[in-house]
């Protein structure tokens, strides 16, 4: 899967910053195969698999409430 096309309106300079500090906090892996064109791979390492469950908690607590008044 290519993360860009998936990602819509996101800039390469904001995705390369974002998965490198995910990488810094060792929540990703990444691994680059010498070939060309260039290919980089990423996956979860388990401290970032650890945090699925409350991304889908804070996903599923936005979908119920998207359409909430603020007011």
């Amino acid at each position: 899967m290519n993360l860009k096309r998936s990602i819509n309106h996101i800039s390469f300079k904001t995705l390369s910053n974002t998965l490198k500090e995910m990488e810094k906090d060792k929540l990703i892996f990444r691994k680059e195969y010498p070939q060309i064109p260039p290919k980089v791979e990423y996956g979860l390492l388990e401290r970032g698999k650890s945090l699925v469950p409350i991304l889908d908690m804070l996903c599923q607590w936005g979908n119920n409430h998207k359409n909430d008044s603020l007011s």
